[in-house]
Formats: C-alpha cells, structure tokens, sequence
C-alpha cells in the first residue's frame, strides 16, 4: 500500500497550471473594475449626493437616511449590473482574518419578487457577535453586535465561480459600543493623528487643513504544494511544520533570492495580481524572496486605512487563487525551521493635503524645521512608547522569528542612518542663532543643512525594527500574517499623542515671549536628548547590542505573553484615553483576547504533536525498527557475528534511544498540558504554557528529526522539507 507521502509527491510532480488570461493587455484598463470608486460613483450618483458621499469621504461628515438610500440603490445597480445577487457587511473580527454574513437583494413581494438594498442595509447591519472574540466584553448569552458602514474605504465586489457579492467594509461593534474589531480603533487613531498633525502643521503652513498617514505593506509568503500540504497535519492545523530535518540545500547559496521565478509560481502570481488589480489593490512589485519557495508582493503606496483592507483582502485572495494552482499559501511566520521566516514591513509616513510629505526634508530651513519637528517627534513617541509598539507586533506565531537572525530583535530601536545620525546629533549639542529676515517668518540658522534625503544615502539596516529609508518610517518587525491594524494603530495613537504634548510645550514658551521658531527648536532639542537612548546604528543581532540596550534601559521582551503586558499599564491606558482609542475596558478586554489566542494556538500545537507523533511517526519507525531486526536476525541465523551485525544493531540501538525519548517526552508534555490547562488566569496560563508546554517541542522535534535521518525513506511518512521547499 502506498503511502500518503508517495501519493502526495507523485501528484505535485504531475501537476500542470491552468491558463491565465489577463482581462486587458493593459493593467489601466481593468484596474479597479470590482471597485464602486469615486469615478463610478459620479456615474450612478446625482451630482448632489456624489458631493456629499465625497465630502463624508474626506471630512468624516454624517449622511443622511434619505442620502444613504440613494447611495444603496445605486451601489446595487452598478453591483447587479456587474452580476452581483447578494451583498455582505466585510468586516474584521479580532480573530485576525476577515468576516462576512451573505444577505440576498432578493426580496418576496405581492408581485412575486424583487431586489431590494435599503440604506439601512447599507449603513448598519446586525450579525450574531455571540462566537466573536470580545475579551469579556459581553456574555456568551448576548448576541448582538453592529456592523456599520465605513464610506472611507469604498465597495467591492468578490467573484468566485458560483457568483458575485458585493462587498461594503465596516466596523464592528458591541451592541454597548465597544469595538470588536480593528478598524475602528484605527479610524479612531487615525482621526487623532490628523487633529494633532494638521495643529502641529499651523505653525508651518496655515493651508494645511487635514494630514494623511500613508502605508505601503510588503508581504512575504510562502508556497508549498496542496498534495504535500494535505500530506502534513502539522502545516495543515497550525500554519508551520512541527517536524522536519532540515534540507541540505536550502537557502546558504543565496541563489533563490531575486532569481528567477519558478514557472508555475509566475503563472499564480500572474493570476493573483489580475484579481487582486480588479479590486483595486495597486500591486507593483513581485519577487522570490531569501528562502526556497518563499515570495513576495507589494503594492504603491495608500492610505492606511484602504491600504490595510487591501492587504487582508488580499491575504483571502491569495489563499483562494492559490486552490485553482494546487498550492497552499503558508502567511505563518516560521513555517520551517533553519530557513527565513517571513514579515509584513508596513512603511509609513504623513501627507498634507497639500501634497507635503512631513517625513522627506526640504530645501529651505523652514521646510526642514517642519521636517524635523514631525521626525523628532516620531523618535520620540517610539522611545516613550517601546514596549506598547513590542507588544502590537507579539503573537506566538512572531515569537519564531524576532531576532532569529532573519528579522529585527525584540529591542525596539530606531535606526536613522550616519547621515541623518550626525545632523540630529548636531542639533542637539548646537547654539542656535536667530536672526530675522524681512517680509518673511524668523528662520532659524546655525543649525546643519538637511539635504533631500533619497533612498540611497544611507544603506538600510536590516537588523533595525523601526528604521527611517528616506521620506518614511519602516516598521520591520510585524508578522506575515498579522492585520497590519494594531501596530499601526499603536504607532499612529502615540505619536498623536507626542504632538498633542509638543503643540503644548512650544505654546507655553512662546507665550513666554519666545519666538516662534526658537520655541520649536527648544523642544526639538530637548526631545533629541530625551530620545536618545532608542537609536542605534549597530548590528541589532548582536550579544553586544543586547548588553548595550540593558545598560541604556532598553526592554528586552522575547515573549508575547509578557510583552502584551504593555497593553494594561497606566501609561498606556492614559495614552488611549486622551486619544479616545480606547476605554480602559477595551484594552483590557484586547489583552485576554491577544493571551487566549496565544495559549489556544500552542495548545494547538501540542495536540498536532502528540497526535503526529503517536499515530504516524513512531509507528513507521516501529516499523522500520521491526525491519531491522528481522535483518539482525536473519544475519545471525547464517551464522554471522562481531562486526557482520554491528552495523545493524547500532542502528537498531540509535533508533530505540530516539523513539523513547521521543514517547518519553510526548506523554510528558501531553499530561504537563493537562495540568496547565485547569490554570483559570488567561496571563498564567499563557505564561505556563509558553515555559512548561512549549520547552518539550526542541526536545521533541530534535529527536524526531534524527529518526527522518534514520528511517527508510521509503517509509517515512511526511513529505520531507527537501521535498516541500523547491517548487517544479
């Protein structure tokens, strides 16, 4: 009989990819077709509601009942139009993927039938909340949540081969008001932000009346193929491979990085694109990544609320195309051991409505105080709030990869680069002189000119979590399967909040009689000298820089369980209050979510392991060993000893040490499971869990990989990382 493995191989080396057409030669031509945009808007509204829909849009202004139903009626004729028959409320439920509830435009009516979508519909919805993580926000027993329309962030429609449905995101919402969700805390924070920039930016440019934050997401991922991936329950149920000796090639040639890409691998990407450019994600780039079967894509640059519901849009995307391909797409973090793992760099910055970039130095000193002040103030949100930033990027799935030698460490730095590094440094030790200029705003001077900083000035730091690349900020250390929404919700909040604090300090001193410009610059320095200690240039993999950041007071936090923490301190909810983020109760309800998920996933983990282990690894090895011994027998019978049956027994000995620490250590950790399991504390169990449940998996799987090297190939029964990591 053969084995799931060999069945599983011989169909991936069989596999052929299906024709991929683009809808037009051109992107231009069916890019954001599947999208209810501005452009089809004004097609299917009146002249009056497009402006309001637009302004509701831009300012945040109310619509109407009467303004809401006209703008349904014409969102369901552009989506019936398209082929559309139901529509759902897309949401994003702090389960981390994306929830939709299908409803029909089709309605019963004395006349038989009709298709219906009432402004009602379109603002607010009510899907059963009672299954949703909420922290204790509510009781099982309570049922009702809200979703409610986001206008910001337009319609789409989702095609699959039994239909279409037309899309609308929304925030979702406790019936008592809470959020459920993550994009209505970053609409709060971004709202925030743009009141504290747009004050900050008077000082500057009175035009300014509103400022964006801009996002660009890289995503990383890998492919494997689906035969290979049914033939592995750990990649299956948990997202990475509990088991697996590592390939002898892997990625030590360097050769997979930028090469060319695989055949078939280019056919789904190709395919991918093509949905993902109908829905108006503005993908641009595509590339293999460091590792064997490892990719990635990015899109321009958005705004971060539409750039976020395109990237979970298009992890869902990614997933569905991949099925027509015969792969699986792995967006965990550490899906293989050994090898690379993979991030979500998330590059921000702030835009006027103006068009300024506050992140890219000017030519003028005015412009580059302006410059500054936004820069400095950013240091110095990250420096305050280092361990809350840590904490939005911890997950259990993360926890493999920081400071793995392949992604930033869990020391929170900020990495600027030897040019910007000096200026900063010589600002901070400067006297400035101020000296008036007619018919114009006192200019600051004595301080060092900030050139236009372009993308090659500085090389990158790849071992920096938060590092400046020119005109923006790149968070280094989110997860590839993360929502983007929490540390950009974070890092939004707190440096809204910087500015709000710095608006206040340079107010005071120019009430004192300060001129306008040395008032900014006082608290710049200040704020430089202030912020010092969370930059840093260096190799951020080193034993040196972690001794270096113990001395400066840097944290150190390697696990989520202890780095969510941050989450539930009185500095943090202070934070979020004054920025009317979040209650007190939100975040505390957040922190039991973020631990709950983080304890059930290892236990996940554990379960696969014992269950993998029991029923499939040590019985092929049992096997193999029976094989064995048979041999030894059979050898001895001709009347062979000494050396003849050394060989043999030696293996027989090497596999029995291997198979009973590997039973030893499985019924151990299940039974430690146990125990840990009757801990009612979400925070104490996380943390028992994490100490006394994972420290069995090394062990485990060290020695489970020692029978892969022992064991017939022939038998083993999982597709091995040779096989599961270079595509064909």
């Amino acid at each position: 009989m053969k084995s799931l493995r060999t069945i599983a191989l011989r169909e991936a080396q069989t596999r052929v990819s299906p024709e991929v057409k683009a809808p037009s030669a051109k992107i231009s031509e069916f890019f954001g077709v599947n999208v209810f945009d501005k452009r089809k808007m004004k097609d299917f509204l009146s002249k009056e509601v497009y402006q309001k829909l637009v302004s509701s849009i831009d300012s945040g202004e109310l619509i109407n009942h009467e303004d809401a139903n006209h703008i349904a009626t014409a969102m369901k004729s552009w989506a019936m139009a398209k082929g559309a028959t139901h529509y759902t409320h897309w949401f994003q439920p702090l389960t981390g993927t994306t929830a939709e509830k299908h409803d029909s435009f089709f309605e019963p009516s004395s006349d038989g039938a009709i298709e219906v979508f009432a402004g009602s519909a379109l603002v607010q919805q009510e899907p059963d909340a009672s299954s949703f993580p909420n922290g204790g926000i509510r009781n099982t027993f309570e049922a009702r949540g809200y979703t409610a329309w986001d206008p910001s962030s337009p319609a789409f429609i989702m095609e699959s081969k039994a239909g279409k449905t037309l899309c609308i995101p929304t925030v979702f919402v406790a019936y008592t008001g809470e959020a459920l969700d993550y994009k209505a805390p970053l609409l709060k924070a971004l709202s925030a932000m743009d009141k504290a920039a747009v004050d900050v930016c008077q000082y500057f440019d009175k035009s300014i009346t509103k400022v964006t934050a801009s996002l660009g997401i890289e995503q990383e991922y890998f492919l494997v193929d689906r035969a290979l991936y049914n033939a592995r329950p750990d990649l299956a149920l948990t997202g990475r491979a509990l088991f697996g000796h590592i390939s002898a090639k892997g990625q030590q040639l360097e050769d997979h990085y930028f090469g060319s890409i695989p055949e078939r691998v280019f056919t789904y990407m190709v395919d991918f694109e093509n949905e993902a450019l109908k829905l108006g994600i503005p993908l641009k780039t595509r590339h293999n990544e460091v590792a064997p079967s490892q990719f990635e894509c990015a899109p321009i640059y958005e705004e971060i609320n539409l750039a976020i519901d395109h990237n979970q849009l298009l992890m869902d995307l990614m997933e569905k195309v991949a099925l027509r391909h015969d792969f699986k797409v792995l967006l965990h973090e550490k899906p293989y051991a050994g090898i690379n793992g993979s991030g979500k760099h998330n590059n921000w910055s702030l835009i006027t409505d103006t068009g300024k970039n506050l992140l890219s130095p000017g030519k003028t000193p005015k412009n580059n105080l302006m410059f500054l002040t936004f820069f400095v103030n950013t240091i110095k949100a990250v420096h305050e709030h280092a361990d809350l930033l840590r904490a939005s990027i911890a997950s259990v799935s993360n926890d493999h990869r920081l400071g793995a030698n392949e992604a930033p460490p869990a020391i929170i730095s900020i990495f600027l680069g030897s040019q910007l590094a000096e200026v900063l440094d010589e600002i901070e030790s400067s006297r400035s002189i101020i000296k008036k200029v007619k018919n114009e705003d006192s200019l600051w001077l004595g301080i060092p000119k900030i050139p236009q900083i372009s993308f090659d000035t500085t090389d990158r730091n790849r071992t920096s979590p938060f590092a400046f690349t020119g005109n923006k900020f790149e968070l280094r250390a989110v997860g590839s399967s993360e929502n983007s929404s929490a540390p950009m919700t974070v890092l939004n909040a707190i440096v809204a909040d910087q500015l709000t604090k710095f608006k206040v300090e340079v107010d005071k001193l120019i009430k004192k009689g300060e001129k306008k410009d040395v008032a900014l610059l006082t608290v710049i320095k200040k704020y430089l000298k202030e912020s010092k200690d969370i930059r840093f240039e260096g190799n951020g993999y080193s034993q040196e820089w972690e001794d270096e950041a113990a001395r400066r007071g840097l944290s150190n936090i390697k696990t989520t369980p202890k780095a969510l923490d941050a989450y539930v301190t009185e500095k943090t909810e202070e934070l979020f209050t004054n920025t009317k983020v979040f209650s007190k109760r939100e975040l505390h309800a957040r922190h039991e979510i973020l631990l709950e998920s983080y304890y059930k996933k290892l236990q996940i983990e554990a379960r696969v392991m014992g269950e993998v282990t029991n029923s499939m690894i040590i019985p092929a090895t049992i096997a193999y060993q029976n094989s064995l011994i048979e041999n030894a027998k059979g050898l001895k019978e001709l009347g062979l000893s000494g050396d003849a049956l050394a060989t043999p027994l030696s293996i027989i000995n090497k596999v029995s040490e291997h198979l009973n620490i590997v039973k030893t250590s499985i019924d151990a950790m299940l039974e430690q499971r146990k125990q840990v399991n009757a801990i009612e504390d979400s925070r104490d169990k996380a943390i028992a869990y994490d100490e006394k449940v994972k420290s069995y998996f090394d062990t485990i799987r060290y020695h489970t990989d020692k029978l892969e090297q022992i064991v017939d190939d022939s038998v083993w029964p999982l597709p091995k990382f040779r096989e599961l990591l270079f595509l064909k």
